[in-house]
């Protein structure tokens, strides 16, 4: 039986990979529906070769002009209007955007396949109660948290027999350097990671160690684990993806080499395994696992990000909202790498304590912590703004 899937977030790097692991399925997988921002070319590429029966696009313009190339397609300006003709539903949308997408797969009780960490930090308290739909059930596509899901398979009771998650973190391009070699690396240097080859918005995440910060949120939300027993620990060769740690002092760990497309597998196929094997250790030529505590005090976006966690209700949705204005503005030239974690410390310092019960307030949090986030990074454009400790 042939699984549909639909794809928000196609011509992204998720995206994209998505299609290279349908496309190895030889069949068993079908694309239904694909949603994308603006990348016409790209985008027009996705359409002709997979032939969704539905394609929701956020540029009008773009939309337009597809619609009249392809008379056969359903066009949408709603990304949530993937879900529908899915079994499982991949929604690589990056950042807040990808709310709809979340919300829209649950409630329909659906697979959601999940690469867009964002809506489930900021909007967790909407999420879990969805997650009790019938038929839903999230399956993470982040390769760390994907590592855990599979490690908890081995659990005959995991919230009884976990004592602690340990995700790994690759240290991104900056590992190792200070703050005031910091002070001085550009956007390019930023987006140059080691190991993973990612759109830009989570590439400059992860070398903030921000990327790590909202896994651990994102951890909590998922495994419902708390945070005092999630911890970050620097493996640089990113082959160990993350492990738990059973109470009777097992660690049960998942490895693999850096290849995105086994988790997006993992997701789309599961209970059951794919069958083309991706990012297999060749373990006659392993040489080395290294490990190391992470550096809190240059990378400063970690603990704030624990911070908005335990604080919880909106603070999360207002870091992950600070954070994207934030590495907006560094993108653009606008701020440096070190006011990326000064502006997310800046807007969390401003948070209102409201709480979360509806959607509602999901987007008033986030508009609101846009809004000062805005504010901040202009006195910092201004040069009014310090970078300090």
């Amino acid at each position: 039986m042939t699984v549909k899937v639909a794809l928000a977030g196609s011509t992204g790097s998720i995206g994209r990979q998505t299609l290279e692991v349908v496309g190895a399925s030889k069949g068993r997988y079908d694309i239904v529906s694909l949603a994308a921002s603006s990348n016409e070319t790209v985008l027009r590429e996705q359409i002709a070769q997979h032939r969704p029966g539905v394609v929701a696009v956020v540029d009008e313009s773009v939309r337009k002009r597809l619609a009249a190339d392809f008379p056969a397609v359903k066009f949408s300006d709603d990304v949530a209007d993937v879900v529908h003709d899915a079994d499982v539903v991949v929604n690589a949308v990056v950042g807040f955007a990808g709310l709809p997408v979340t919300l829209e797969t649950l409630r329909n009780g659906k697979r959601l396949a999940l690469a867009n960490k964002e809506s489930l930090i900021a909007a967790g308290p909407i999420v879990q109660p969805l997650r009790n739909t019938k038929g839903a059930v999230i399956v993470p596509v982040d390769s760390e948290h994907c590592a855990v899901h599979q490690c908890l398979r081995s659990s005959v009771d995991a919230g009884r027999e976990v004592a602690s998650l340990q995700l790994t973190a690759s240290g991104g391009p900056f590992r190792g350097k200070s703050r005031d070699e910091l002070s001085r690396v550009n956007v390019a240097e930023a987006l140059a990671h080691p190991t993973w080859s990612m759109g830009p918005k989570i590439t400059v995440d992860s070398s903030t160690l921000m990327n790590k910060g909202l896994e651990v949120i994102e951890a909590h939300e998922l495994f419902g684990i708390g945070y005092d027993c999630i911890q970050v620990v620097v493996h640089p060769q990113s082959i160990v993806h993350s492990m738990v740690t059973y109470t009777d002092g097992a660690t049960i760990a998942q490895l693999s080499m850096p290849d995105m497309r086994l988790p997006i597998a993992y997701a789309i196929a599961w209970p059951d395994r794919f069958d083309v094997p991706f990012g297999a250790v060749d373990w006659a030529n392993l040489r080395r696992l290294d490990f190391e505590a992470p550096d809190r005090n240059t990378f400063r976006c970690l603990d704030l990000a624990y911070a908005a966690g335990r604080t919880g209700g909106s603070a999360p949705a207002w870091l992950s909202a600070a954070n994207e204005i934030a590495v907006e503005a560094f993108l653009a030239g606008r701020i440096s790498w070190l006011q990326i974690a000064e502006v997310n410390d800046a807007t969390l310092q401003q948070h209102d304590g409201a709480s979360l019960s509806s959607v509602d307030d999901v987007l008033a949090a986030d508009a609101r912590a846009r809004h000062i986030a805005r504010n901040i990074v202009q006195t910092f454009a201004h040069g009014t703004g310090t970078v300090g400790a």
